[in-house]
């Protein structure tokens, strides 16, 4: 982006970075490759042990936050920010039928996965239109385009997720702030260690056979797809989602 100059490619240096539920999975291997590349970040994780873990090896900064709360959201980056870049990556998952779900699975579901992603992006927005500068990143998931048997809610609230992206994109395109989505397919992570742990081999072999890659994904590869989109050398893309999926939906 123009206002901001030019880095190396694939660096972010001097950049500030939010990362949501950065402290384990995807979240934290996003840490560790924006801190790597350069750039200054806060993780936002209830999981306060690990992030603060995960800060001292990276040289990061851990706020133990509640990101579908927005005020608390709200205080954190009036704390730590302003942010270039802000990464929604904090999501939950619950494994049953829609008809064995209640209306509190729902709002908790929806809350981590769609309102954070409102609640994080909307309270970083005002600083990044001032500077004429920002990254927004959503983590999103295959599930939200292929849909999920024992996911429903999960994948509704991660489609969500898509359209947000390309509202935001649209909206903040005049201040030269891109937003764009990344889908994981089957990453390994604890998320979907639990998932098979409770699905079995049926369930594991599935998800494997999904792919065009028959393997499970490492949260390393999703971070890679995080990193180029930060970088300078992703400026003329926006509203768009990234699949780091194995070719997951084209293995029939």
């Amino acid at each position: 982006m123009a206002a901001k100059g030019t880095l190396p490619f694939g660096r972010l240096d001097g950049r500030r970075a939010f990362v949501s539920g950065g402290a384990n999975g995807i979240g934290a291997a996003i840490v560790r490759s924006f801190a790597e590349a350069g750039a200054k970040v806060v993780i936002g994780d209830l999981d306060s042990a690990s992030a603060t873990a995960l800060a001292g090896q990276v040289g990061a900064v851990a706020a133990k936050l509640d990101v579908s709360d927005a005020a608390a959201v709200g205080a954190m980056m009036s704390q730590h920010g302003p942010f270039d870049i802000v990464v929604n990556n904090a999501g939950a998952d619950q494994h049953a039928f829609f008809t064995d779900t209640t209306p509190q699975d729902w709002a908790r579901l929806i809350g981590i996965n769609l309102v954070s992603a409102f609640a994080c992006t909307h309270a970083a927005l005002p600083a990044m239109q001032a500077a004429g500068f920002g990254r927004i990143i959503n983590i999103t998931s295959e599930a939200a385009r292929l849909g999920s048997r024992g996911g429903a809610v999960y994948s509704a609230a991660k489609g969500g997720v898509i359209a947000f992206t390309k509202s935001i994109a649209r909206e903040n395109a005049r201040f030269c702030i891109s937003a764009n989505a990344i889908a994981p397919g089957p990453i390994r992570t604890p998320m979907l260690e639990q998932a098979v742990a409770k699905g079995g081999d049926k369930l594991l072999r599935a998800m494997t056979e999904a792919t065009l890659l028959h393997r499970f994904g490492e949260p390393e590869e999703v971070a890679a797809a995080a990193l180029f989109l930060a970088s300078d050398q992703a400026a003329y893309i926006t509203g768009e989602t990234i699949g780091v999926s194995g070719g997951m939906g084209l293995s029939a």
